[in-house]
């Protein structure tokens, strides 16, 4: 059977319509987007921002690290989340999750489309998919990820175009240093696009001053951000905390926990074998670098998902044919596709705005346990579940600790771990420190719960299927 050159774009087209706007649409709309804690505290960061009109320099959520310094480096994206909270509530949350994944899925489908056939993008976007459907959380590294995707192929053009990328490009890392802390991802790639360059040029000096130049913008770029300094260099000690272990998607990559990563990664590592694949050194340098951090710790999975998508693809697949891919690709054709396109994402977004949208009942959004709070304590001291942190700085009641481990630092989280852990001596003593009067925790902390069920200091006044509330009895609270 052979293909017309006419049913190629008719595949392209259904493929568009598909991954660049349905799937982002159903991920951005998944109840799942809201199920970490620190989706809350990000929404209520963002709100503070936008109420006094400046970045935070110290802690104003919390009670135990009130007044402490805080570098607010995902200022940007907190800022973007509370606007679309305060537009429709979740429902403007997940629209701007959908808005972000649709740029995503354009970028990576327009990148490969001339490249590739349609079952091989099909294949590449699906297994990308898979690989960030557990990232997408209406968190700031989900707006991060169209950067990536866009820089990644900013790079790799100007690269086989044999010359340094255009200067505007270097604005990316300007957005990408102030709305998440990976921006030395972006400089890495960068480096290892502009080793390819140059050693297909034979190292020649004009090209060579050409990348350099663009490296010192894109650093000038990082540079400018609302925290300066501190800026820049806490996102890069926050891995050397000594607790990040303790933070679950700090942790390594194990097969039980990400079988789909681990099962691509195979299928993928036998289609490199098969197809004889040689990346060039700095797309190999670099790619093995992202697959040592993906395994390292798993939050760094979606990252080697774009990149790979973006990089591996034209290795493992067919070549599209000349014929089918120059049918589709007249000026006509895009700017029409590109107006389609265009009106049919802003219809979508806005249907995701004015449909309502209310998260699973779960330890990332404990809205019953947080309705009964006992109104006597609910301005005094708590200790608070990890994952309730942020739902309580939401609901402007100040907590013991929430997501901002960096903030925190190693001292209190490894206290904090000990006592959820059921050291009733290190409890006792943070409620005579900080004069805790109420406790908020999940059902599935046992040793506290017991610690505290035991104790006749302390009162059990409600339980559901999310959480447990303990209030200590006046007579032990003097």
């Amino acid at each position: 059977m052979i293909l017309r050159p006419q049913s190629y774009p008719m595949s392209d087209k259904l493929l568009f319509v598909c991954f660049v706007l349905l799937v982002p649409l159903a991920l951005g709309s998944a109840s799942s987007i809201f199920n970490d804690g620190d989706v809350s505290w990000h929404i209520a960061a963002g709100q503070w921002i936008l109420a006094h009109g400046r970045v935070p320099s110290t802690d104003p959520f919390s009670y135990t690290m009130s007044g402490h310094p805080w570098v607010a480096y995902e200022w940007l994206a907190e800022v973007i989340y509370a606007a679309g909270f305060q537009l429709a509530g979740y429902a403007g949350v997940a629209a701007v999750v959908v808005a972000a994944m649709m740029v995503l899925h354009c970028i990576v489908f327009t990148q490969l489309r001339p490249k590739v056939d349609p079952a091989a993008l099909l294949v590449a976007l699906m297994a990308m998919d898979v690989i960030l459907a557990p990232f997408t959380l209406a968190r700031p590294h989900v707006l991060v990820w169209p950067i990536l995707a866009g820089w990644t192929v900013g790079l790799m053009r100007a690269r086989d175009a044999g010359r340094a990328p255009r200067s505007a490009l270097a604005l990316l890392m300007l957005a990408w240093a102030n709305l998440h802390g990976s921006f030395s991802i972006g400089l890495v790639i960068a480096a290892a696009f502009a080793l390819d360059a140059l050693i297909s040029a034979h190292w020649d000096r004009r090209l060579l001053r050409q990348w350099f130049v663009f490296g010192l913008l894109s650093l000038a770029a990082v540079l400018v951000n609302a925290n300066g300094i501190a800026g820049v260099v806490h996102p890069l000690t926050v891995a050397g905390m000594k607790t990040l272990p303790l933070i679950q998607e700090w942790q390594p990559s194990t097969w039980s926990k990400s079988p789909w990563f681990f099962g691509l990664l195979l299928a993928v590592i036998a289609g490199m074998a098969i197809r004889r694949v040689r990346p060039r050194p700095g797309e190999g340098a670099l790619l093995l670098l992202m697959l040592a951090m993906a395994l390292w710790q798993v939050r760094h999975q979606s990252w080697l998902a774009i990149v790979a998508a973006i990089v591996l693809t034209p290795y493992l697949a067919r070549p599209r044919r000349a014929d089918a891919a120059a049918n589709f690709s007249s000026p006509k054709a895009r700017l029409v596709g590109l107006w389609l396109a265009a009106a049919g994402a802003v219809l979508l977004i806005i249907g995701r705005l004015m449909v309502p949208l209310v998260p699973d009942e779960n330890g990332a959004n404990p809205r019953s346990l947080i309705a009964h709070i006992p109104g006597s304590v609910k301005g005094q001291p708590v200790f608070n579940g990890y994952t309730f942190g942020g739902p309580l700085i939401l609901a402007g009641i100040r907590p013991y600790i929430d997501g901002r481990a960096d903030m925190y630092g190693d001292g209190l989280v490894a206290d904090y771990s000990a006592i959820t852990d059921g050291n009733a001596v290190r409890f006792n003593r943070a409620v005579e420190r900080y004069g805790i009067r109420w406790t908020i925790l999940p059902t599935g902390n046992g040793p506290l719960l017991r610690v505290l069920d035991s104790s006749g200091e302390w009162r059990r006044v409600y339980t559901d299927r999310v959480g447990v509330i303990h209030v200590r009895q006046p007579a032990a609270a003097n």
